[in-house]
């Protein structure tokens, strides 16, 4: 949708085709359980939106976009019945991280000091950065492991657990160079502005952007899937490369096509929603703080699990009834969890999330109502671009964090055809940035 806006804006007759009955792609909202729960089909907490270069350029709270910030991004639940937290700031976090709460300020009060100049060179294709010097201090660090970064800074329980868990968003192993750079990205997001999440749900982000399009002149088909390239002097692909392969065909030459079905997918996700009939009784209350709840346990525990040996999920848990009342009937609540399985795994993980959030809440099965399960192949049927449960666009291997999905970035051989999925700079995430950078791929000044 990014995409479209900046054509619009531009002064490009639009029109965004949507295979769905409804819009918004991973941003949707839906009563999944039962009447009157209003779940997120896939993303629920969005750091990047709030804090993106492009979005900040679109007035979407115009078109009815609220954010809602909780008291704290994350917690980190531990065995002894306390939760690490990551604070809004800087100090506060680092004040409950024990003996590592020095070199918690040292690695983040940089960073965090440079983000607002440095943000727009994160999160864009490669290129020479504005703001080199906060950009070298940033990359020395991303580029690393993120068992690397955290053996170098962190000797403490609480710290490592609670890097741990914001490392895992990468969906990586721990020992993959380049693991740390989601990871790192975002606990300095959680920092300069938060992890918020939309009132109302996912889709109201969607249906902004969507209002603010057709506000433009633009249009926006449901129900309208495309099975090959419209006739268009511009196309914008909102398609992981698997997708693409099917819809653009024998048009494209067979070189690009093979690097194209060279792209590697990464790991699946199996997530249950929940209609709860109370808050998750956290034995560490400062988790119903927290917008989002990293349920692991230690850094090994959750790095043997990301590296597929662990017999017990990470398993990321969010509950937005509790700063979102519209979720909800009165004195009801919505939750989801999920963990990261093998791209396209059949395992049925139902019994292994609740029992993770179990150990670290008791009573917890005895506050659900209804569930609601979503393996990596239902994930795949709703939305083709997550192939095999893949919610990111693809897996985070450095080279592919860089050049992805080829080394033409946005561009393909097809004249005015471009890419502008997740599966391009940079990544994963609603924020806009793969559509921004596809715009100015194609030329378009913005």
């Amino acid at each position: 949708m990014a995409a479209a806006i900046l054509l619009a804006r531009a002064g490009w007759s639009v029109t965004v085709h949507e295979r769905a009955s409804t819009i918004g792609g991973g941003a949707r909202t839906g009563e999944l359980t039962l009447p009157g729960f209003h779940h997120d089909v896939c993303s629920s907490i969005h750091p990047m939106a709030a804090d993106s270069p492009c979005f900040e350029k679109f007035p979407l709270g115009d078109h009815g976009l609220e954010w809602i910030q909780p008291d704290a991004p994350c917690a980190h639940p531990l065995d002894d019945g306390t939760a690490v937290m990551q604070e809004r700031f800087v100090d506060a976090t680092a004040s409950n991280l024990a003996e590592d709460g020095d070199a918690w300020r040292r690695l983040m009060e940089p960073i965090v000091a440079a983000w607002p100049a440095m943000r727009s060179d994160v999160l864009r294709m490669p290129h020479i950065p504005h703001h080199p010097l906060a950009m070298a201090r940033f990359g020395l660090r991303a580029l690393r492991s993120a068992g690397g970064l955290a053996d170098a800074h962190f000797r403490g329980v609480r710290a490592r657990a609670l890097w741990a868990g914001i490392a895992a968003h990468s969906v990586m192993p721990f020992e993959a160079r380049g693991s740390a750079a989601p990871g790192l990205a975002l606990a300095v997001v959680g920092h300069a502005s938060g992890w918020p999440l939309a009132r109302g749900g996912a889709q109201r982000i969607s249906d902004a952007l969507a209002s603010y399009l057709r506000s433009l002149g633009g249009d926006v088909l449901t129900d309208s899937p495309v099975s090959t390239l419209p006739d268009a002097p511009l196309v914008m692909c909102d398609l992981s490369p698997r997708p693409f392969i099917q819809i653009a065909g024998t048009r494209m030459p067979a070189d690009f096509r093979r690097s194209l079905e060279q792209f590697r997918y990464g790991p699946g996700t199996f997530k249950v929603d929940w209609a709860l009939d109370g808050p998750i009784p956290w034995r560490a209350r400062d988790c119903l703080r927290a917008g989002t709840v990293h349920v692991g346990g230690t850094f090994e525990e959750i790095a043997a699990w990301e590296r597929g040996e662990g017999s017990r999920p990470f398993v990321l848990v969010t509950q937005p009834s509790l700063f979102d009342s519209s979720r909800a009937p009165a004195g009801m609540h919505t939750a989801w969890g999920y963990c990261h399985v093998p791209n396209g795994s059949t395992a049925d993980m139902t019994e292994a999330i609740e029992s993770q959030i179990e150990r670290f809440a008791p009573g917890f099965r005895k506050r659900i109502l209804a569930r609601h399960i979503l393996t990596p192949a239902d994930l795949e049927r709703r939305n083709p671009n997550l192939v095999g449960g893949d919610i990111v666009g693809g897996a985070n291997t450095l080279s592919q964090m860089l050049l992805r999905p080829t080394r033409r970035l946005y561009g393909t051989p097809l004249k005015g055809v471009y890419l502008c999925s997740s599966s391009t700079p940079p990544g994963g995430g609603v924020h806009g940035m793969c559509g921004y950078g596809a715009v100015l791929a194609a030329g378009i000044k913005l």
